[in-house]
C-alpha cells in the first residue's frame, strides 16, 4: 500500500519556504515556532515532523527545529514568560528538569546481628 504523495519534493524546497517564514518572523517581531511553520508550509505539524524519519529530509528538518529550539532557548535569557519558553522546550525538544541524588551509603555503620532460635 503506497502512502499519499509527499507535498515538498525536495529538502530544499522546505528550507527556502522555512527561512521565508523565519524572516517574515523576524520583520514582524514573532516568535519561532514548529505550529507557525507548518501553517507557513500549508502543513500541519505533525507531517512536517514525519518528514524527520526521511533520510533525505533528516538534515533539513533537524536544522529548521534547531533554528526554532534556539529561538526558544534564547527566550529564557531575554524573555519574561520563562514558564512559557520552558514548558516549549521540555514539551518539543526533550528538555527535562535534572536533580542529582546522591544515594551512596556508609555500610561500615550497618551491623548485622544473626540469632539462632
Amino acid at each position: 500500500m503506497m502512502g499519499r504523495p509527499l507535498k515538498f519534493k525536495t529538502p530544499k524546497e522546505i528550507e527556502k519556504k522555512a527561512n521565508e517564514y523565519f524572516k517574515e518572523c523576524d520583520e514582524k517581531e514573532k516568535p519561532y515556532t514548529i505550529t507557525g511553520l507548518a501553517i507557513a508550509l500549508d502543513t500541519d505539524r505533525k507531517t512536517l515532523l514525519n518528514y524527520e524519519d526521511r533520510d533525505d529530509f533528516f538534515p533539513t528538518i533537524k536544522k529548521i527545529k534547531q533554528k526554532v529550539e534556539n529561538y526558544a532557548e534564547e527566550r529564557l535569557f531575554t524573555g519574561s514568560n520563562t514558564a512559557g519558553v520552558i514548558f516549549n522546550l521540555k514539551n518539543n525538544y526533550g528538555w527535562v528538569d535534572r536533580q542529582e541524588v546522591d544515594a551512596n551509603v556508609d555500610l561500615s555503620e550497618i551491623r548485622v546481628e544473626i540469632r539462632d532460635e
